[in-house]
């Protein structure tokens, strides 16, 4: 948001410091100063106003802060535009009736007869062209000139479009409510309106009505100013579409104590730009919820724990009990010595909802202390580092997914609905209590959908060849019981070339196949393929699934071409989602060493045409089965397909098998590897396979 300097002078006139300073100075103290800009009288500063400080989200609460930097008295509010006006006492009430008891905790309303509406004027024209802020008439532009000024979003109606007094009640599903820009908008049974005694005149806390709004033939107006229940406020914003300067404020706390001062305030600027008079007194209506925010407990804060969480100070001095006490005070809080030295009860201001505890006092403290004014010291520590029982394994995944090429990523911890529902399992889903969008609303269930939106947004931007991985956490459960767990996925676009063995089309998802076979062969047991139970993320006979002794630990293939497209994924990504949980609690394999014989190695080479449903796998299982102590190795060296059916039919390939034999205590005789010879080609002829001459 825009903040004048001149409008702080305006409650701050013994300000000591330029304007440079002033912005330093607040940037220091986490109300941050982005810009500054020369305006006519002073600088404009850009800010960037964290959310949970709704209260310094105005020109009032940042020069409470400055108030607080400087130890400068701040002149109440109510002692100035926002005090009490002159008004026809004699005059009835404006009728007020809260239906929705527990979702409006105050509403004030006044009456202003007899104003002749026109463009503004003085210090509202004079600051709203030093913002660039648009005007549009004299009542709107005050109502926007009070919260800008103290934070409290404020309505005026044209009270002869009302039908009686105000209720505010929730919506009756189906209402229509034509909204200050023109469009109309449905309501639900949800929504929180602002009605007279036959229809919705605004969605309550977000945004007012075309039928009772202000304009040039306006003779009469009422004030509205109210506090609406954050989360009510939060839902209907988001339900609609429809983000305001009001909604922004009240759905993150509004002050329970700022509507009447906030309905003087406007109410004093509109007499004073379009005349007429007030009449009757200001309807000032609470709920139970006020007597909520208001009966907050009193904190306790001790000055020893403010000085031990907070530590030594650069002028050595340290945090004194006189420090607390201004600053806290300053802040608004109210706080009584309790008898014992240096113990406060600390009555919390009704602006300020964010603070909650002593440790937020604390943080409060060393802000307006300043951050930079404390030595750096490390904490003290005993004991010795813990390693975690799963820190060994998780490593050995990174170095290995590394060296095969891949990158870890970070994807973000939300998914949508559809998301949960694909990529997720019989556990359940989290769903968030209050999302930021319908595309972050669950707590992910699996990092396969993060590492799709990863190489979509890669491709999205021309790089072709991605190879990524994530190791982080994933959910399941329920909103009342949520079980965290460790995921690992792994992702990969951009075809490598084709082999022998693999087609282009093939290839890229035999390279994954490849990556989760080395990756599982760093831990102890037996790893096998298969393509049973395959999740509905994976297209249908592009998948498969790796087993570890027996049980499930991967599953990885095409991504399903619905969910590709609905991505605009324009060329193939092969993903696969590891359970993690079992590998973390698996010992890793661990490298054994012999001695080296003294003796020749022979080398023996077997060449066979085998059928394309021969697999290594097969082969090399039977061939163990021979339990042939002295062949220290067998591996297939070069494979060989003919697309063409010429040297080798099509539908088998050929294999080049190579044995190694090797004695620890003797010189093999050319009878024992003959032996062995011939029980190879008799194993390899028996499962299929024809000896090439």
């Amino acid at each position: 948001m825009d903040i004048l300097t001149q409008w702080l002078r305006s409650y701050l006139p013994a300000l000591p410091v330029d304007d440079r300073q002033l912005a330093e100075d607040l940037t220091l103290r986490g109300i941050a100063v982005e810009g500054e800009f020369a305006v006519d009288g002073g600088s404009r500063f850009e800010m960037d106003i964290t959310t949970n400080r709704v209260d310094a989200m105005n020109h009032y609460g940042v020069a409470r802060e400055a108030a607080t930097i400087y130890n400068l008295a701040l002149q109440p509010l109510a002692e100035g535009w926002g005090a009490p006006i002159e008004e026809d006492a004699d005059g009835p009430a404006f009728p007020v009736r809260i239906e929705a008891q527990g979702l409006c905790g105050r509403f004030t309303a006044r009456v202003i007869r007899g104003v002749t509406v026109g463009p503004s004027k003085g210090l509202v024209n004079e600051y709203f062209q030093a913002l660039g802020q648009k005007q549009i008439s004299a009542p709107v532009d005050v109502t926007n000139f009070g919260w800008m000024a103290m934070g409290q979003p404020t309505h005026a109606f044209d009270l002869d479009k009302l039908e009686g007094g105000i209720v505010v009640r929730l919506a009756h599903a189906g209402e229509k409510l034509a909204l200050l820009d023109g469009t109309t908008i449905t309501l639900t049974a949800e929504d929180l309106v602002v009605a007279d005694e036959t229809k919705a005149l605004a969605l309550a806390g977000v945004k007012g009505g075309w039928d009772s709004r202000v304009t040039e033939e306006t003779k009469n107006i009422l004030v509205e100013a109210a506090w609406f229940d954050p989360a009510t406020v939060r839902a209907s914003s988001r339900r609609h579409n429809l983000h305001t300067d009001a909604s922004h404020r009240f759905e993150r706390g509004a002050d329970i104590e700022a509507p009447p001062i906030g309905n003087n305030l406007v109410t004093r600027l509109i007499v004073e730009q379009c005349g007429g008079e007030v009449v009757g007194p200001m309807t000032d209506v609470s709920t139970y919820a006020s007597f909520m925010i208001q009966a907050r407990a009193p904190i306790h804060v001790r000055v020893d724990e403010v000085s031990r969480h907070l530590g030594t100070t650069l002028d050595g001095k340290g945090i004194s009990a006189a420090t607390v006490e201004q600053f806290l005070t300053s802040l608004g809080c109210v706080l009584t010595a309790t008898g014992v030295d240096g113990a406060y009860e600390v009555q919390l201001p009704t602006w300020r909802l964010d603070l909650e505890r002593e440790i937020d006092l604390i943080e409060e403290v060393a802000r307006v202390y300043g951050y930079n004014k404390f030595a750096d010291t490390l904490p003290s520590f005993t004991g010795t580092v813990i390693e975690l029982s799963h820190s060994e394994q998780e490593a050995t995944i990174r170095e290995a997914l590394r060296a095969l090429g891949f990158s870890e990523a970070i994807s973000s911890t939300f998914a949508s609905a559809d998301e949960a529902a694909l990529f997720g399992n019989t556990s359940g889903s989290v769903a968030m209590g209050n999302p930021l969008s319908e595309e972050a609303g669950m707590l992910r269930p699996s990092l396969v959908p993060g590492m799709a939106t990863m190489l979509a947004h890669n491709l999205h931007r021309d790089v072709s060849d991605v190879r990524l991985f994530e190791l982080g956490t994933v959910f399941t459960g329920s909103t009342a019981h949520v079980d965290e767990a460790t995921g690992l996925a792994i992702g990969a676009t951009g075809a490598p070339a084709a082999t022998s063995l693999h087609s282009a089309a093939d290839a890229l998802f035999y390279e994954i196949k490849g990556a989760i076979e080395t990756l599982l062969a760093k831990f102890a047991g037996t790893v096998t393929f298969d393509a049973a139970d395959l999740p509905a993320w994976l297209e249908p006979g592009r998948g498969a699934r790796a087993l570890l002794d027996g049980a499930p630990v991967a599953w990885f293939g095409e991504l399903v071409s619905t969910e590709a497209h609905r991505r605009k994924l324009r060329q193939t990504c092969v993903l696969a989602e590891v359970a993690a949980v079992a590998l973390l609690t698996r010992p890793l394999r661990q490298p054994a060493s012999r001695e080296l014989s003294r003796f020749q190695a022979v080398e023996r080479d077997f060449s066979f045409i085998f059928p394309d449903t021969v697999r290594w796998e097969a082969a090399a299982s039977a061939l163990s089965a021979l339990n042939i102590a002295e062949m220290q190795s067998l591996a297939p060296i070069e494979i060989f397909r003919d697309a063409k059916g010429k040297a080798v039919a099509v539908g088998s390939y050929s294999a080049l098998i190579r044995a190694r034999f090797q004695s620890n205590d003797r010189t093999l005789t050319e009878e024992e590897i003959l032996g062995w010879y011939n029980s190879i080609i008799a194993t390899l002829t028996g499962l299929g396979g024809t000896q090439r001459a």
